[in-house]
C-alpha cells in the first residue's frame, strides 16, 4: 500500500502546504459476473488492497490543479469552463468535476496530488478508483451530501459522457461499497447489494498478462451495442424486456435460432453469466468453493466463446491455472483483449501456484506475468482527515 505520509510530504513539496484530506479509493477484481452489469445484470466483485489515493486542499477560486505523481504529469482546469483534454487521465478528473457541477453542486476550486498502486490497463479498474478518489475528495472539500449511490453513478456518468467507454456501474459501486474480507452481489439495476463473507482458507490470485488491452474500450462499446440489439430483437417476443437482465434461459433457447450472429452469442453469455453469478454467491455463502470455482471456469469458456472477449495467451493462462494443485476455478476478469485473470487458490498452495503459473505463462508466450495476492478491502474512505487551518 502507497504510504499516506509520503504522499503528504510529496504535496508538501509540491504546493509547499500540507493536503486538508488525503483519500483513497479501491481498485477491484470480479469473482464472477463479466459483461452483465450494462445489462441490469449481477455482479460479484471485491474492492482489492491496491488503491488510488488523492491528497488535497481546497482553494478559493475555481480553479483545479492536478498532480499525477505515477505519469509525472499536471493538469490545470477551471470548473467555469471543462473541456476535453488530449491527455486521456485528465478527462476522467474533469469528467467527475462536470458530473458534480452538472448536479447542482457548487463546487470551489482544489489543488490535489494523485498518486495509485492500482495497474493501469490491466482490468482492475483504475479508471472506477480514479473517478471515485476524486469524486469523493471534491464531496469532502465542498461538505456536500452525496450519498454512495449518487455518487458511484455521477463517477459512472463521467466514464460514459465525457471519457466516451459506456461501462456499466459495478466498477464504481465495488469502488464505494466495498468491505473487507467480503465480495458483494450487486443487483445493477436496483443498486442493491449484499455482503458475502470470503472463506478465510481460499486466496484471490490476479495475474497480470501484461498484454496491453488496446482493443478493450471500442470491443466494449460494441458487445454493449450488440446486447442492446438483441434485446431489440428479443421484444417481438417478449415486450416486457427492458434489458438482457429480464430474460430467461428457457426463452432465449426458445428463439435463439432466430437471432442472427453473433446477437445470439451474446445473449447466451449474458444470460447464463447472471445465472452463475447468482449460483456462485450461494454456492460461496454456503463454503462450496468447488462449486463456485466450477462456475468461475465456465464463465471463462462463455466469455471465450460466446462474448469472444478472450485472446490465445489469456486462455492458456486460465487452462494452466486450472491444472494446477489447489486451484478451485480461473477466468479472464475485466472487459477483456488483455489485462488479468482471476483464480481462486487454497492458501496452502499459494506460493508454489504463482511460481508454476508464471513459469507456464513465460515458457509459452516469453512475457513475463505479475501475480498479486489480494485482499478484499474496504471501498472509498478519508485516510488522513487535517483540521482546516485558518487562513
Amino acid at each position: 500500500m502507497l504510504d499516506t505520509g509520503e504522499l503528504r510530504e510529496r504535496f508538501q513539496q509540491h504546493y509547499r502546504i500540507h493536503p486538508y484530506v488525503i483519500v483513497r479509493a479501491p481498485g477491484r477484481v470480479n469473482l464472477i459476473g463479466e459483461h452483465t452489469d450494462y445489462n441490469d445484470g449481477f455482479v460479484f466483485p471485491v474492492a482489492i488492497d491496491r488503491a488510488t489515493f488523492v491528497a488535497a486542499r481546497p482553494r478559493t477560486d475555481r480553479m483545479v490543479r492536478v498532480v499525477a505523481t505515477d505519469l509525472n504529469d499536471e493538469d490545470l482546469f477551471s470548473i467555469d469552463q471543462i473541456e476535453r483534454s488530449n491527455r486521456a487521465w485528465r478527462n476522467y478528473i474533469r469528467g467527475v468535476a462536470l458530473a458534480l457541477r452538472n448536479a447542482g453542486h457548487t463546487l470551489l476550486g482544489a489543488d490535489m496530488l494523485i498518486a495509485s498502486d492500482v495497474p493501469r490497463g490491466a482490468g482492475l479498474s483504475s479508471s472506477a478508483a480514479l473517478e471515485v478518489a476524486v469524486g469523493y475528495t471534491f464531496q469532502v472539500l465542498n461538505q456536500l451530501n452525496i450519498t454512495g449511490e449518487e455518487l458511484a453513478l455521477l463517477a459512472q456518468g463521467a466514464e460514459n459522457t465525457f471519457v466516451g467507454v459506456q461501462c456499466g456501474v459495478m466498477d464504481q459501486l465495488i469502488a464505494v461499497f466495498g468491505r473487507a474480507d467480503h465480495a458483494l452481489l450487486i443487483d445493477c439495476r436496483d443498486l442493491t447489494y449484499c455482503a458475502v463473507p470470503l472463506p478465510p482458507s481460499v486466496a484471490i490470485v490476479v495475474c497480470d498478462s501484461h498484454i496491453t488491452r488496446t482493443l478493450a474500450a471500442s470491443a466494449y462499446n460494441q458487445r454493449r451495442q450488440e446486447c442492446d440489439a438483441a434485446v431489440r430483437a428479443l421484444q417481438q417476443w417478449y415486450p416486457g424486456i427492458r434489458a438482457l437482465r429480464d430474460v430467461s434461459e428457457d426463452q432465449l433457447a426458445a428463439h435463439q435460432h432466430e437471432l442472427p450472429e453473433p446477437l445470439r452469442s451474446r445473449a447466451r453469455h449474458v444470460v447464463s453469466e447472471n445465472r452463475r453469478v447468482l449460483q456462485g454467491a450461494a454456492a460461496l455463502e454456503a463454503g462450496d468453493i468447488a462449486t463456485f470455482g466450477q462456475l468461475m471456469n465456465e464463465s471463462h469458456a462463455s466469455l471465450r466463446d460466446d462474448y469472444q472477449v478472450s485472446l490465445p495467451d489469456i486462455d492458456h493462462l486460465v487452462t494452466t491455472a486450472q491444472s494446477l494443485a489447489g486451484c478451485y476455478g480461473s477466468r479472464l476478469t475485466g472487459a477483456g483483449f488483455g489485462g488479468c485473470t482471476i483464480s481462486l487458490v487454497e492458501r496452502s498452495n499459494v506460493e508454489a501456484f504463482r511460481h508454476d503459473l508464471a513459469q507456464a505463462y513465460h515458457s509459452a508466450t516469453g512475457r513475463t506475468a505479475t501475480i498479486y495476492v489480494c485482499r478484499a478491502s474496504d471501498g472509498v474512505e478519508r485516510v488522513t482527515d487535517i483540521a482546516r487551518p485558518q487562513e
